[in-house]
């Protein structure tokens, strides 16, 4: 399984920016895929996660309104559409798998110990 990340780069603040992750070697369509996130001296935190069909997202409070998920199960693919960037966003961004939740298994969920597979992360940061 791979999870390949791309779009990170430095933005100023109140800038936009798009992150993309592909994915091979899962049957991509059965597995809830989430972003997120870890600054320098931080620990990982979730951003986003959306279901497998595409239905449902679930994030944290501090990116609602500013940050959009979405999917293209035809391609593989999840994008993070961020907009109103601050300061405060400037971290390594991942994207991961998890196998059974967002179904009738289990709640969408943020938690780093329920994905299975992580991409190796882009670098945002916000800066002027």
């Amino acid at each position: 399984v791979q999870l390949v990340e791309s779009g990170g780069v430095l933005v100023q603040p109140g800038g936009s920016l798009r992150l993309s992750c592909v994915a091979s070697g899962l049957t991509f369509h059965m597995y809830a895929m989430g972003w997120f996130r870890q600054a320098p001296g931080k620990e990982r935190e979730g951003v986003l996660c959306i279901d497998p069909i595409g239905h449902k997202t679930y994030g944290q409070d501090s990116v609602e309104g500013r940050f959009t998920i979405s999917r293209d199960n035809a391609n593989n693919a999840i994008y993070l559409e961020m907009n109103n960037l601050k300061p405060e966003d400037t971290a390594v961004y991942y994207c991961a798998a998890s196998w059974g939740t967002g179904t009738i298994h289990g709640p969408l969920t943020l938690r780093p110990v329920d994905y299975d597979y992580w991409g190796q992360g882009t670098q945002v940061t916000v800066s002027s």
